[in-house]
């Protein structure tokens, strides 16, 4: 397995391992070709600068997961919050050390880049939270935030 930086011809494989997952509904109710060029169009967004990064796991000419994290300065800390908006990974590739080494290289990032944490949203039904993928990874669960999320529709 490779993992390296995404670059905007990996597109169209994530939006295709995005369908494959099957849990987001606009993957549901668009084309494949509708689907890369809402992919291509957010992730040019994120290879724009350096405030995101997108890493991708591959085997072959396949990508099987990828991580996307944010790097958000806070004026209050000491340095800037990692935050991981994305960790997906193959259905068929879950449970072999692929999300893992994901975190890696985005941990080996955040040192890099003088971060004070890492941070990220674990859907509690979501099989990952299930098996405590992220506490096993040394990550702690907040027991005193709430998130909440504004609707723009």
């Amino acid at each position: 397995m490779q993992l390296r930086k995404a670059t905007i011809e990996d597109a169209a494989p994530l939006a295709l391992l995005l369908r494959e997952i099957g849990w987001f509904e606009a993957f549901k109710s668009e084309s494949v070709d509708d689907s890369a060029r809402r992919v291509t169009a957010e992730l040019e967004l994120c290879l724009a600068d350096g405030s995101h990064s997108v890493y991708v796991a591959q085997t072959g000419d396949r990508i099987i997961g990828y991580v996307s994290v944010h790097w958000i300065p806070y004026l209050f800390m000491s340095g800037p919050e990692g935050y991981v908006s994305e960790l997906f990974v193959d259905n068929g590739k879950r449970g072999q050390g692929v999300g893992s080494q994901l975190l890696q290289v985005v941990r080996a990032e955040a040192r890099s880049r003088g971060c004070s944490r890492l941070a990220l949203i674990n859907l509690r039904h979501r099989e990952s939270y299930q098996r405590r993928f992220y506490t096993k990874a040394g990550w702690t669960e907040r027991d005193d935030a709430a998130r909440f999320v504004y609707p723009m529709d």
